[in-house]
């Protein structure tokens, strides 16, 4: 999952490390039409070829974009010492990497989250809730779609479609046509609904970190986002089977504190907005001090440790569960 998330945040980066100057640079020097601007473009494309490469190549995409946006800003930093304006290039800079770390930090935050809950088997629970329940093909298309547009505001598009699609390629073992068109969908639908929310997307996390949007205004997408997922998805749902696909037996249990995990995640999510709307401080600031009620968590978790695994097999013993007992250790 990091993987797939370092290739945006890479690509971010990227941009932010070869637009912004320029940007910057407008109003004291055009470099937009200069050869440091065309060479600049270049060495962009080229990174971005190399990253898009990466599982050709087998080269990390932190390396051409580490390099790429050095070299850029190499280019840039000589043309303002040459004009005589260092101070510019170097307060671009600072600006650049400040917006950066921020957008850094918040999605550190959400992937640990993320990652949090993971490993608690929530999303597993999920998984085993859907196929225990023997739904038709039809059903699971819809619920899955539904699920990654409801899901994706708060986990991001990108994590929300993984996830789903393991859960789809774990029901529907084997049947090619209905994994394709319920995975295009589950994209579909996590894109449409990572539109309207601040957390949902990369893009829409830099606008609201800009401070070009209000928190609420991203909830005006509302209704163009549920258009853009409905509409391929009528269409997508004529070629589905309307039949159940084959009985597969899974239980899953939850890890302790995955649902506290979860109420955690969503007060973050609250202080971070809350941070940003009420108080006028970067949303990062919520986000890192969020980390610090999974910190805390964890510690109460690790302390507690003993203590809920004796009671737990207290318990089994009393009802006689040999099963469980030996799960605890004996």
């Amino acid at each position: 999952m990091w993987k797939k998330q370092g290739y945006l945040y890479c690509l971010a980066l990227l941009l932010n490390l070869l637009v912004m100057p320029v940007h910057a640079a407008v109003g004291e020097i055009d470099l937009a039409h200069s050869l440091t601007g065309y060479i600049a473009i270049v060495i962009f494309v080229v990174a971005y070829a190399l990253v898009m490469a990466e599982e050709k190549i087998h080269l990390r995409k932190s390396k051409p974009v580490l390099v790429a946006a050095g070299v850029i800003w190499v280019l840039i930093g000589w043309q303002y010492v040459q004009a005589g304006f260092p101070a510019a290039s170097e307060a671009a800079f600072r600006h650049t990497l400040l917006e950066f770390s921020e957008l850094m930090l918040f999605l550190l935050v959400a992937m640990t989250y993320i990652n949090a809950l993971e490993e608690r088997r929530l999303f597993d629970a999920l998984r085993s809730w859907m196929i225990r329940k023997g739904f038709s093909y039809r059903q699971l298309f819809w619920l899955t779609g539904a699920l990654s547009f409801v899901i994706s505001p708060v986990a991001d598009n990108l994590t929300t479609a993984l996830l789903m699609c393991a859960v789809v390629m774990k029901v529907a073992e084997g049947d090619k046509k209905f994994i394709n068109l319920c995975c295009i969908n589950i994209v579909v639908a996590a894109n449409a609904g990572g539109a309207f929310s601040p957390f949902g997307d990369i893009t829409t996390l830099m606008v609201w970190q800009a401070g070009l949007l209000h928190f609420a205004e991203f909830f005006a997408l509302v209704v163009p986002s549920l258009v853009n997922f409905l509409l391929p998805a009528i269409l997508m749902s004529l070629f589905v089977e309307n039949r159940k696909p084959s009985a597969v037996q899974e239980d899953v249990e939850l890890k302790r504190g995955a649902l506290r995990i979860l109420a955690l995640f969503l007060l973050t999510i609250a202080t971070a907005v809350a941070c940003h709307a009420v108080l006028h401080l970067p949303p990062v600031l919520g986000m890192m001090t969020g980390l610090g009620y999974l910190q805390f968590f964890g510690y109460f978790l690790r302390v507690s440790l003993p203590g809920s695994l004796a009671r737990k097999k207290a318990l089994a013993e009393r009802v006689g569960d040999e099963e469980r007992i030996r799960a605890l250790g004996r």
